[in-house]
C-alpha cells in the first residue's frame, strides 16, 4: 500500500503544472459547480413554486371565500354549502385546474372534500398544515403524505398547495384548503428555468476553468523554460567546475614542474659557468702566478706572450659569460608587435648561427599579451636551437597564421626527426609548461623528414 501511495506521488510529481491543475482544478471546480448549482436550482425551485403556489391560492381563496359560513362557530358544513362548493370545483376553469380539495379544521377534521369518504375524518396535522394554520402559503411539487394514495397514483404532476382560509374581520386564520393543482405547465416552466440555471452555472464555471487554465498553462511554460534554462545553466555550471578543477589540478602540476624546471635551469646555468668561464678564469688567474711575473728571469719577451694568453682566456671567458647571458636575458618585446618578434628571434638565430630562415607571416595578425608574446618568443628561440644542434640546420622555416579563430606559430626544420618520449629536453619541456600556463597548446611532430613544432594561442587583442 505504501509502495503504491510513493509510486502515485511519483507519477503525480513528475506531470507538468498545468496538467495537476486540470486534473486537481476539474475536479475541484466540478465539486464547485455541482454545490452552486444545487442551491441556485433550489432556490429558483422553492422561488418558483412559492410564486405560483401564492398565485393560485389567491385565486382559488376568491372563488372558495364567498362560499363559506363562519368557520370559527361551524363545526360543519351546511349541505347547501357542500353543493355549492361541488359545482364550483367540479366544473369551469377551476374544477379543471384542480385534481383534489380538502378544507381542513384546526383540530385536523376534514370539513370538505372532493373524496366524499374523507369528509367529517379526522387527521393528524401534519408540518405544511401547522405552517398553513400559522398563516404560511405552503406549497409542494409531486411530493405526497402516507393519506395521499389517489394523488399519487395520478399520472399528472401536481403541485399541492395549502392556504389559510382567514376571517374577513379579524384576519385570523379559521381553517385551511389544501388542493391539488394540475401543473404541467407549472413543470415545463420549472424545467425550462432549471435547465437554464445549470447552464448559466455550468458556463460560468467552465470559462472560469478555461481562464485559470490558460493562465496557469501559460505560468507552467514559464516555469518549466526556466527550469531548463537554469538545468542548462547548472550543467554549464557543473562543466565550468568541472573545467576549473582540471586547470586547477593542471596549475599545480605546471607549478611543480615549473619549479623542478627552474631548478634544473639554475642547474644547468651553475654547470655552464662551472665548466666553461669559470675554467677559463681559473686558468688566468694560475697563469698570474706564472714566474714570468714573480721574477726576473725571463725577458720582456716571455711576458708579453703570457699576457696576450691571459688577454685570450679572458676573452674567451667574457664571450662565453656573454653567451649565457644572451640565452637568459630577453630583448624589450613586451610593446613590440608580434610580427616583429617572430622577426626578431629568426634575425638573432641567424646572426648566432650564420644559417638562414625562412620566415612566412600573413597580412595582419592580432597582438596578444606580453605573456603571449614571450611564449612566441621562446617557443621560436627553442624550436630554431633544436633545429640548428639536432638538424643540422636543414629547411629552417617559422610560420604564423590564424586558424579557427587562434594563433598559431609553426617552427620546423628538416632534420632526421628524434624520439618525442624520449627526447624532450630541457627547453621543450619548459616551452610546453610554458604555453600550457596560459591556456595555450604544444605540439610535436616529428619524423624522418623533419620535426615540427606547433603552439596555439586563443588570444584578445589588445587595445
Amino acid at each position: 500500500m505504501i509502495r503504491i501511495h510513493q509510486n502515485l506521488t511519483r507519477r503525480w510529481s513528475e506531470l507538468s503544472l498545468a496538467v495537476q491543475f486540470v486534473i486537481a482544478g476539474g475536479f475541484g471546480l466540478l465539486g464547485v459547480m455541482l454545490i452552486v448549482g444545487t442551491w441556485v436550482t433550489t432556490q429558483i425551485r422553492d422561488g418558483v413554486t412559492r410564486n405560483s403556489a401564492a398565485t393560485t391560492a389567491l385565486y382559488v381563496d376568491s372563488v372558495i371565500a364567498p362560499l363559506l359560513p363562519d368557520l370559527r362557530t361551524s363545526e360543519q358544513l351546511s349541505e347547501s354549502v357542500k353543493q355549492a362548493l361541488d359545482e364550483t370545483l367540479g366544473q369551469g376553469a377551476l374544477g379543471k385546474r384542480l385534481a383534489s380539495f380538502r378544507l381542513w379544521r384546526r383540530d385536523g377534521t376534514v370539513l370538505y372534500a372532493k373524496d366524499s369518504r374523507l369528509i367529517g375524518r379526522r387527521f393528524d396535522l401534519n408540518r405544511n398544515l401547522r405552517s398553513a394554520f400559522q398563516g404560511s402559503v405552503v406549497a409542494q411539487f409531486d411530493t405526497f403524505d402516507e393519506n395521499e394514495d389517489k394523488e399519487r397514483t395520478t399520472a399528472v404532476p401536481l403541485l399541492e398547495i395549502y392556504n389559510p382560509v382567514r376571517e374577513p374581520w379579524s384576519g385570523d386564520v379559521v381553517a385551511v384548503t389544501e388542493f391539488y393543482e394540475i401543473a404541467t405547465d407549472f413543470k415545463a416552466t420549472l424545467a425550462s428555468a432549471l435547465l437554464s440555471s445549470w447552464l448559466v452555472v455550468a458556463g460560468t464555471t467552465l470559462t472560469a476553468f478555461l481562464l485559470l487554465s490558460g493562465i496557469v498553462l501559460r505560468a507552467s511554460r514559464t516555469i518549466d523554460d526556466q527550469r531548463g534554462a537554469l538545468r542548462r545553466q547548472v550543467s554549464e555550471l557543473q562543466g565550468l567546475v568541472t573545467q576549473n578543477s582540471a586547470l586547477r589540478q593542471r596549475v599545480q602540476r605546471a607549478s611543480r614542474r615549473a619549479a623542478a624546471l627552474n631548478e634544473r635551469y639554475l642547474r644547468r646555468i651553475g654547470a655552464d659557468l662551472h665548466d666553461g668561464p669559470a675554467q677559463l678564469v681559473a686558468l688566468a688567474a694560475l697563469r698570474m702566478d706564472s714566474p714570468v711575473f714573480t721574477g726576473d728571469s725571463h725577458g720582456s719577451e716571455g711576458r708579453s706572450t703570457e699576457v696576450a694568453m691571459i688577454r685570450k682566456t679572458l676573452e674567451d671567458a667574457m664571450r662565453e659569460i656573454r653567451g649565457i647571458c644572451t640565452g637568459l636575458v630577453l630583448p624589450q618585446i613586451e610593446t613590440a608587435a608580434v610580427v616583429d618578434v617572430l622577426r626578431l628571434a629568426v634575425d638573432e638565430h641567424e646572426r648566432r648561427t650564420g644559417t638562414s630562415v625562412r620566415l612566412t607571416l600573413p597580412g595582419h595578425l592580432p597582438e596578444p599579451g606580453p605573456s603571449e608574446k614571450i611564449s612566441i618568443y621562446r617557443c621560436v628561440q627553442e624550436g630554431l636551437n633544436n633545429a640548428y644542434r639536432h638538424g643540422r640546420g636543414k629547411d629552417q622555416a617559422v610560420r604564423a597564421g590564424m586558424k579557427n579563430g587562434r594563433l598559431f606559430v609553426e617552427v620546423s626544420d628538416g632534420g632526421p626527426g628524434f624520439d618525442p618520449a624520449r627526447a624532450e629536453g630541457l627547453g621543450l619541456a619548459g616551452i610546453r609548461e610554458r604555453v600550457e600556463s596560459i591556456g595555450g597548446q604544444f605540439e610535436t611532430e616529428t619524423g624522418p623528414k623533419g620535426t615540427k613544432l606547433v603552439i596555439r594561442l586563443s588570444v584578445e587583442e589588445q587595445a
